[in-house]
């Protein structure tokens, strides 16, 4: 069955949902090691939350770019990340989507969470047809995340170099077996309204 153009995939359980982010050691190391987001971590800030894991290599060149070299697997509830989908807008207006311009403007101004759908990867890193989530947070949104939503922070830097070593040396099955288990999630009725086209 063909994969549709927009559609989340992400590790999750019935209660949580496995999102990436990369950071400078500064930050990412202590917010593997206490499980949480260091008081250095900026909540006012907008932070970009991705549930695909290549799309997250690709992003960060395995965990080799500057300032992104710690790279994390953040575990956090459903009920928040619906909660950001629910209350996000898309981050480019869309002609025939949004009413007009002005009206797109206004809702982008007032939401707290913003959707970005980028080609998905795979282990080579090439763009494959269809799309991947981004999901920027900023305000209420951003708080939420780092104090309310996430249930446990992993450093996964190390599976990153080795997934990378072996699509390098050629063995792609290889590195495909050690890909986190990444599904369609489970959408209920509305959950994608204001930031899916078509």
């Amino acid at each position: 069955m063909e994969e549709p153009k927009y559609r989340i995939r992400a590790l999750h359980t019935d209660r949580t949902v496995t999102v990436y982010q990369a950071y400078r050691p500064g930050i990412g190391l202590p917010a593997a090691r206490e499980g949480r987001f260091p008081a250095v971590w900026k909540r006012e800030r907008m932070t970009w939350i991705k549930p695909s894991f290549l799309w997250m290599m690709y992003r960060s060149g395995w965990g080799a770019k500057e300032g992104q070299e710690t790279v994390l697997a953040v575990e956090i509830t459903r009920e928040g990340f619906e909660w950001a989908l629910r209350n996000a807008c898309l981050s480019h207006y869309v002609r025939g989507f949004h009413p007009d311009r002005d009206a797109w403007k206004r809702e982008l101004k007032r939401s707290p969470a913003r959707v970005q759908w980028d080609p998905e990867r795979d282990p080579r890193l090439a763009p494959l047809p269809y799309r991947s989530l981004q999901l920027g947070l900023a305000g209420e949104a951003s708080r939420r995340y780092a104090d309310e939503w996430t249930v446990s922070i992993t450093d996964v830097t190390p599976l990153a170099h080795r997934v990378h070593a072996l699509v390098r040396s050629g063995d792609v099955d290889g590195a495909r077996a050690l890909l986190p288990r990444e599904k369609p999630y489970p959408e209920q009725e509305g959950l994608l309204d204001r930031v899916r086209v078509g």
